[in-house]
């Protein structure tokens, strides 16, 4: 079980003042793969203040003051990269993102659009947990014209503005992605879970329970090339309870994303107890 944690340790760990949150600032990376946009952009939000103060304050939000998990820095660069590799996997074994089917752009205007999409999809916890999908639109629209200007032409720009702020309202409950960038983003959301970095929403302090069991119960998670399709997703667990996560979260997720052609997913439990209690691979 993964230990308790208070409001006033995370401050601890880093910073209360705005000086000293801005200390431990995280720096982006994703391979660029001879994307020189995607590594422009990415290098324009590194040097962006108002866009790190932004994942700081939705941070602040929803750990210090509501205890849920983190939704700062840490995440979204998590959550960038995984879907920028889930991307590319897919590209790899010829499935067309939907900005090339629709627009005739290419698989690297695909890439910006999955990972700003992914970096923005929480900045509307910065204003309040409640509508925060619907409010990540309003936040992020003027700092993806920013970002995109420049190197994009207008029109460009625009139609990838529109694609991004899809992939952000569509990473909601119940959101129903119209594009396989917005699935992407919105399962790559829900893969981050490993040591215990659940979606579903905990308390600070965390007591026993089934969702604080199941969170911490989540080793690690494995992005493959699949045997039947494209992708596998390998969840190692550490006990049973973990199952709970995938039923809780992952399926829901998965469930309407337009990925389930593409993905296939496998959770194996470590440990020769827990073997006896599930014999053969969880499928999804």
């Amino acid at each position: 079980m993964a230990e308790s944690v208070t409001a006033a340790e995370l401050r601890a760990a880093f910073g209360r003042t705005v000086e000293e949150r801005f200390s431990h600032r995280l720096t982006l990376n994703v391979p660029g793969r001879g994307n020189q946009k995607l590594t422009q952009i990415i290098d324009r939000i590194n040097h962006d203040d108002e866009l790190y103060a932004l994942w700081l304050a939705a941070n602040v939000n929803a750990v210090e003051r509501l205890g849920m998990t983190d939704h700062g820095p840490v995440h979204v660069k998590i959550v960038m990269n995984i879907a920028v590799k889930l991307l590319r996997m897919l590209v790899e074994h010829h499935v067309e993102p939907s900005i090339v089917a629709n627009y005739g752009m290419s698989n690297d205007e695909a890439e910006v659009i999955v990972a700003l999409a992914a970096l923005m999809h929480d900045l509307g916890m910065s204003v309040h947990r409640s509508n925060h999908e619907e409010m990540s639109l309003f936040v992020a629209q003027g700092k993806i014209r920013e970002l995109l200007d420049g190197i994009y032409d207008v029109g460009t720009a625009t139609i990838m503005r529109a694609e991004i702020m899809h992939a952000i309202i569509a990473h909601r409950s119940g959101g129903k992605p119209l594009t396989l960038e917005a699935g992407i983003v919105r399962v790559a959301d829900a893969l981050d879970m490993a040591k215990g970095r659940s979606r579903i929403s905990l308390g600070i302090e965390r007591t026993m329970s089934i969702h604080s069991i199941s969170a911490a119960a989540i080793d690690s998670v494995h992005i493959e090339n699949g045997e039947d399709k494209p992708v596998r997703l390998r969840i190692v667990m550490s006990n049973s309870a973990g199952v709970f996560q995938l039923d809780e979260l992952f399926r829901e997720k998965l469930s309407g994303s337009g990925l389930e052609p593409y993905v296939e997913v496998e959770a194996l439990i470590e440990g020769e107890e827990e073997k006896r209690l599930i014999t053969s691979a969880y499928r999804l």
